[in-house]
């Protein structure tokens, strides 16, 4: 299992959702699922600019391709 992959991939996506106020938990790893918790930030000036948790899910899922391959299942709370 890639917690090092997981790890980073945490941190970049964290950074992103951070810039908008939100945040992301590790919740779970455990064997190829990975559970992250997702406050959504906010901006009143630009709403359109929070990653959903759809978009925030598909971005994990993708980084995870390239960080962590041995984890095929991401779910989003």
């Amino acid at each position: 299992m890639s917690t090092d992959g997981v790890t980073t991939v945490i941190s970049l996506m964290g950074a992103i959702v951070g810039s908008e106020g939100g945040t992301l938990e590790l919740v779970d790893l455990s064997g190829d699922k990975l559970t992250v918790r997702y406050n959504e930030g906010t901006n009143e000036e630009c709403p359109e600019c929070v990653p959903s948790h759809e978009m925030v899910q598909q971005m994990l899922a993708a980084s995870l391709k390239v960080h962590a391959p041995d984890v095929s299942v991401v779910e989003l709370l």
